[in-house]
């Protein structure tokens, strides 16, 4: 009976969804072991230089030491390209892990009781991801970071009363200043790691502490199916996947060029570069000041900026708090106070689910408004227009979004009941006595009930039960 509860529970947390965490995991390690190998050759240094490398277009051009230690990386040390690129497709892989891990908690329910702080630590290792990011792409003192150091410059400045001291405070004094590359340096190679490493530490203790979520297993499935290899040799394929991952990364750091800062060219301010664009993750944040409209107010004599104030400060912190605060937000409103170690499907959950989908879409077009300039190019359309629709669509869409969702998720519950009720139809006719016609239906297999964490046995009624003889019974099928 133990070894038919383990086996179970073997199956219902091996499913594909539960790798994302792992794959989190595993680019954070290679972003480490790469990290360390750039930080030997690279100098956080704004002094300017004459550059005297391989790279020959910008031979005798004036640079700072960052931009001439990262272009030393990518032509004069062996491996330095490899490792740079390995290093920021490792970056994107991470966030896009983290990224998929929240999306998998959220619709599945793995947030709620006990595993709460499991949630907020997901979110924070987004955030400090998403930070890390923007201060890795900072170092190189290229046009791309230049680009991003006066977007941080405009959302300081924007913030009321003391943006304009805090932007000196931040950069050391005039933009760009000296300090702010070091300062970066520092937070990037010692700080953040530092804060990623203590919540995958604490997460890690609040797995051991709980257990992980497992979705609920269905009668339907034979338990002689089992992963057998999943229960026999669980590191082995931990280390297997951290291989793959590995792997890819490799393939894709070798293949696929990322960051070429020697087209980008040195940062010098009052100039700007076409063609380059921030990570992914940074897309919604762009697209919202490019739809944003121009509106500034005058308060007490203070100039309040709008246009970069909402859509880079008001709009993500509302949604990263609504986001960090959402489990708290649905046990009030539901008033489900319960702990729950089983997971929902999507569609058992419409309201959750369309909360969800209204999001997405939100963030998506915040995301797509930031190609608007690419958009109305390609499509000969007018970029006053496409911004426009932009402006529209970021309210409108989320809305049909939820209603369309939830819509679907009660469509899909009701004809599970109305299955469960009737039975599935199997598409024979039969004809009785009398010469009538009607269709013969088969019994539905209703899923496996929770099993608890501290349960002795396997739950009865329509779930698992031990029978005279070591048989079991399936929802009142016996086999």
């Amino acid at each position: 009976m133990d070894k038919l509860k383990t086996s179970w529970r073997a199956r219902a947390t091996d499913h594909w969804s539960f790798l994302f965490g792992q794959i989190a995991v595993y680019a954070f390690v290679v972003l480490l072991v790469t990290g360390a190998f750039l930080t030997v050759f690279f100098e956080p240094s704004t002094k300017v230089v004459t550059y005297d490398g391989s790279y020959v277009p910008l031979r005798g051009v004036q640079v700072s030491e960052a931009y001439e230690s990262a272009l030393d990386l990518s032509f004069d040390v062996r491996g330095g390209l490899l490792m740079r690129q390995i290093h920021h497709w490792a970056a994107l892989i991470f966030i896009a892990a983290i990224t998929l891990q929240l999306l998998r908690m959220f619709f599945t329910g793995a947030y709620r009781r006990p595993r709460g702080l499991n949630w907020l630590i997901w979110v924070g290792l987004l955030t400090l991801g998403m930070a890390a990011g923007v201060t890795g792409t900072i170092l190189p003192d290229d046009m791309l970071s230049g680009g991003s150091l006066g977007l941080i410059q405009g959302v300081t400045q924007s913030i009321p009363v003391f943006g304009t001291d805090l932007m000196g405070l931040l950069f050391g004094g005039e933009f760009p200043g000296d300090d702010i590359i070091p300062r970066f340096y520092w937070v990037h190679v010692v700080a953040l790691p530092g804060a990623v490493l203590g919540l995958f530490a604490l997460r890690h203790r609040l797995v051991k502490r709980h257990g992980h979520t497992e979705f609920k297993a269905h009668a339907s499935r034979s338990l002689g199916t089992f992963q057998t290899a999943h229960l026999a040799a669980p590191k082995a394929m931990s280390v297997a996947m951290f291989l793959a991952t590995c792997g890819v990364l490799t393939l894709l750091g070798t293949v696929a060029q990322i960051n070429p800062i020697w087209q980008f060219g040195p940062f010098k301010p009052g100039d700007i570069t076409a063609g380059a664009v921030p990570g992914w993750y940074m897309g919604f944040l762009d697209g919202a000041i490019r739809i944003m409209p121009g509106w500034e107010l005058d308060v007490a004599g203070h100039p309040l900026t709008l246009a970069v104030l909402v859509p880079a400060l008001i709009v993500p912190g509302a949604f990263f708090t609504v986001l960090a605060a959402y489990p708290a937000l649905e046990r009030r409103f539901s008033g489900d106070r319960d702990v729950h170690h089983f997971l929902d499907r999507p569609r058992d959950a419409a309201t959750r689910t369309a909360v969800g989908a209204a999001g997405i879409t939100f963030y998506g077009l915040l995301w797509a408004a930031a190609a608007n300039d690419q958009i109305a190019y390609n499509f000969h359309l007018s970029l006053f227009a496409v911004t426009w629709f932009f402006r529209v669509a970021v309210f409108a869409l989320p809305l049909l979004a939820f209603v369309l969702t939830q819509r679907i998720c009660l469509f899909l519950t009701a004809g599970e009941r109305h299955e469960a009720e009737h039975g599935r139809e199997t598409g024979r006719i039969v004809m009785d006595v009398d010469g009538g016609f009607s269709e013969i239906h088969e019994p539905v297999r209703e899923p496996v009930r929770e099993l608890t964490a501290a349960g002795s046995g396997v739950g009865t009624a329509t779930g698992i039960t031990a029978g005279a003889g070591g048989r079991q019974s399936f929802g009142g099928m016996t086999r």
